[in-house]
């Protein structure tokens, strides 16, 4: 049995995405190897049309290779598999099972992220004990075929300055746009095609985590 360890907090810096499809060729393990490499903290798996078993295989591989470089390792969805690898987390959309739910399933331990569009949502999201929110799509993504219409940067500003929660920014981030959702106030940005597309996923991400480091001003 695996033991999961103890509840961790989502910290600060990039929180990158797998996507084979968008991969290049590439194979997931090749892309987090990278990724992980590159001093990424937080490495969330998300597959959609992958069986279990392969999921699962993939996720025992990359539990091990996140713990190797203490970063957080969160899945997308599948409940089980995050219980089954020993997962520091699981992240949630609105389509899922409710969140009171998820915890009672999968225990104290497990961070519970909740996808969100709006302020209500977060409200709910924030009432209900998540750990932390994702809030998005700030920009038009292609990643999703189910993705909601973009939210905009309105909905992150209300977010940083009336709601006391963890939160990632995330849809369509790309290098060109990064400086202005951390000028909005992010902390935690999702990217996914812009990391695992590029041919040179170390010199993207040491482009990226330049522009979190060199904020253009102090909102506050």
């Amino acid at each position: 049995m695996n033991v999961i360890s103890k509840r961790r907090t989502l910290p600060a810096g990039i929180y990158a995405l797998t996507s084979e499809l968008h991969s290049q060729g590439r194979s997931n393990i090749e892309v987090a190897r990278e990724i992980l490499a590159s001093g990424v903290s937080i490495l969330q798996y998300r597959e959609k049309t992958k069986k279990v078993k392969k999921m699962y295989e993939e996720c025992l591989v990359l539990r091990a290779m996140t713990q190797q470089n203490d970063a957080l390792f969160i899945i997308n969805d599948h409940l089980d598999l995050a219980l089954a690898v020993g997962a520091d987390g699981v992240h949630i959309g609105q389509d899922d099972l409710p969140l009171a739910k998820v915890r009672e399933l999968v225990g104290p331990n497990l961070l519970i992220g909740v996808s969100t569009h709006s302020p209500a949502q977060a409200s709910d999201a924030v009432r209900g004990g998540a750990d932390y929110i994702g809030v998005g799509p700030l920009f038009a993504t292609n990643t999703k075929v189910d993705v909601c219409d973009p939210v905009g940067l309105d909905y992150l500003d209300y977010v940083v300055k009336n709601l006391d929660i963890p939160f990632v920014a995330i849809g369509g981030i790309k290098e060109h746009n990064l400086a202005e959702v951390i000028q909005a106030g992010a902390r935690t940005v999702a990217l996914v095609t812009e990391i695992v597309g590029d041919p040179d996923i170390k010199d993207k991400i040491k482009r990226l985590q330049l522009i979190m480091a060199t904020p253009k001003y102090d909102k506050f």
